[in-house]
């Protein structure tokens, strides 16, 4: 059974750290304020994802997700071990997101689910810990948004990192074990904001 809802909605010399933390920041696309050069301009910009249930018989088909590089991921490929913060899977006969920890794989990637919540009505992720999942499946409905806590990562000043992540199911197949849906993420390094700063 498929449920859906309307797309409608939706040089040889080595520089200066500072130098380098710019140019790395203008290579992600990310420009610093004048008014405060630590301080991140980014705009919104949603996309749409499909994701094959790790129950599929086919190989290599992307099961996971990278929220912080935007990118679908195959998991049986060794490159890929650690560098996801969501899978797809199919339990008891519903689809349902797994961070890595539900498969065993030590993550700061978490979870959680803000029912009732549409996809552009969140705009800062919970700041109670208790409400994110880390090693439990989490059953995917429509009419809900999930907050993703990603993996830690390095910054470009070198500050351990978790960034945040919004995503809203837009078709759910648990018989096809596919899921689509919309999801948007902040550059900004341990920063809750889901919208970009005034």
């Amino acid at each position: 059974m498929t449920r859906t809802v309307s797309l409608r909605r939706f040089g040889r010399r080595r520089g200066s750290p500072a130098l380098l933390a710019a140019l790395a920041m203008a290579a992600a696309g990310v420009t610093a304020s004048c008014d405060d050069p630590y301080k991140l301009e980014w705009s919104v910009s949603p996309d749409t994802v499909l994701l094959y249930s790790l129950t599929r018989p086919e190989r290599n088909l992307p099961s996971g997700f990278d929220f912080f590089n935007r990118t679908r991921v195959v998991l049986e490929n060794p490159d890929a071990t650690g560098n996801w913060d969501m899978a797809v899977d199919v339990r008891a006969g519903e689809l349902v997101l797994l961070p890595p920890g539900a498969l065993g794989i030590s993550s700061k990637a978490q979870v959680a689910a803000l029912s009732g919540r549409t996809f552009y009505d969140v705009t800062k992720a919970p700041s109670d810990t208790a409400a994110y999942s880390a090693r439990s499946a989490v059953p995917v409905e429509l009419g809900t948004t999930y907050v993703w806590r990603t993996r830690q990562m390095y910054g470009a000043y070198g500050t351990a990192c978790v960034y945040y992540a919004k995503m809203e199911p837009l078709a759910i197949d648990a018989t096809g074990g596919t899921l689509q849906f919309v999801f948007d993420s902040s550059p900004a390094c341990n920063d809750r904001s889901l919208i970009p700063p005034k």
